[in-house]
């Protein structure tokens, strides 16, 4: 399996993952999005040393098999945060794909990109995502009641978030 950086040429297999009902019904994504919508998604998206987004896929066998990203808060106070968000193909669930983009994120946010924080928000019922948070030192800090609508019905969810282990210092 190889971690690496979203590309354009990614938009049609990330499009058809994300679409999956399956995948989609854990995500707060809209079902359906276009193959365009991704695109161009994946082209606006700040590249460079000054990004403060950083979206991945992970591939196994040329097939893009899952994605994630972690995306800056603009607001000046809190420029030390980050969202998270991922979704892995149905068909690599269980696989140790969540596990690869996790690492990935959680070094880059932790050595690179000067995060103090890491937030996301998780359905109630999604024990396997929570297990995956938790392995990367994510904590529960509150539930958010009929946070989404989900198949018609309000849903809960989590909200998690992981403090740097060691924040930098001055030597």
């Amino acid at each position: 399996m190889v971690v690496r950086r979203v590309r354009r040429d990614d938009a049609p297999a990330i499009a058809a993952m994300m679409s999956d009902p399956w995948v989609a019904r854990g995500l707060l994504q809209m079902p359906h999005g276009s193959e365009d919508f991704w695109r161009k998604r994946i082209d606006e998206m700040p590249a460079g040393n000054a990004a403060f987004e950083l979206m991945l896929v992970a591939e196994r066998g040329g097939t893009v098999v899952g994605n994630a990203g972690l995306h800056g808060v603009p607001a000046l106070r809190r420029r030390h945060v980050a969202g998270l968000g991922i979704a892995v193909a149905r068909s690599a669930q269980g696989q140790g794909v969540g596990s690869a983009l996790m690492a990935a994120l959680v070094d880059w946010a932790d050595q690179w990109a000067q995060l103090l924080r890491i937030e996301l928000t998780v359905f109630t019922d999604n024990d396997a995502a929570i297990a995956l948070y938790r392995k990367f030192g994510f904590e529960l800090e509150g539930t958010h009641r009929a946070y989404a609508l989900r198949d018609g019905v309000y849903a809960d969810v989590h909200a998690m978030a992981r403090l740097h282990p060691r924040p930098p210092l001055l030597r």
